[in-house]
């Protein structure tokens, strides 16, 4: 993964502003994925998104990911750090080579479904029924005794062999989080968004660097591009000595 330079970070930054959460965690993809075609991002298997995201945030902010979270039985705050690190290598290792289609045979179906990626997930839940249009969507071929089937007429158990076989060959498309409470001991699940962090993060960023030009502009009269091509070190430097004018 090419590392992002501040004015390409940047620029994504301001794009993502006026998108949606699922626009914004595309515009994070495509920059975690450089090498990929954009249209191929949305239909990629989400476990490998997920990956991919991690290793993005890796990358751009370090190892160490602070997490915050209520338990569930007494409210207390929990206050824990993650490895982005040891996500980014777990998830990648976890996705299944061969392919984004899994074969389900069972009770004489021969099923081929496609595994999610978040563009179907998207158009999905905005359905009135999304797990059939899920199912419509994914599905390449099903057959019984030689002759075609349509998605609708799936019965439930193979419906269930499916999301079985999908959750085992894309086990990191789930991202839960299990967290014992050190006040009264009670369990918290919690699925953790991997790209609403790091969008925080990188808004975060992106309005501390603002008001670095706006300084550094301000007390030298540099330009943006000027100011942005110093690095991080330098940059911190100048701003201790405007505060020492």
């Amino acid at each position: 993964m090419a590392i992002t330079g501040a004015a390409e970070l940047l620029a994504t930054w301001e794009a993502g502003l006026a998108e949606a959460p699922t626009g914004r965690a595309l515009l994070l993809h495509r920059t975690a994925r450089p090498d990929v075609d954009a249209a191929t991002l949305p239909v990629l298997p989400v476990g490998e998104r997920e990956a991919d995201l991690f290793a993005l945030r890796r990358a751009l902010f370090g190892e160490r990911m602070q997490v915050r979270l209520g338990c569930a039985a007494c409210g207390e705050d929990m206050e824990f750090d993650l490895d982005a690190g040891e996500f980014a290598h777990s998830l990648s290792g976890r996705i299944v080579p061969g392919g984004s289609v899994v074969r389900v045979q069972q009770d004489g179906w021969d099923v081929e479904f496609r595994l999610p990626g978040t563009a179907d997930l998207t158009a999905a839940a905005r359905a009135a029924d999304p797990r059939a249009a899920l199912l419509a969507r994914c599905l390449v071929s099903a057959e019984r005794a030689g002759a075609a089937v349509p998605a609708e007429d799936l019965p439930v158990p193979v419906q269930r062999r499916i999301a079985e076989a999908v959750e085992a060959a894309d086990p990191g498309a789930d991202v839960t989080l299990n967290i014992a409470c050190p006040e009264c001991g009670a369990g918290t699940r919690a699925e953790l968004d991997i790209a609403s962090y790091l969008w925080t993060e990188l808004d975060a960023w992106a309005r501390d660097l603002l008001l670095d030009v706006h300084l550094l502009a301000t007390s030298y009269g540099w330009s943006e591009p000027e100011i942005m091509a110093l690095s991080p070190l330098r940059r911190r430097y100048y701003l201790e000595l405007c505060a020492d004018v």
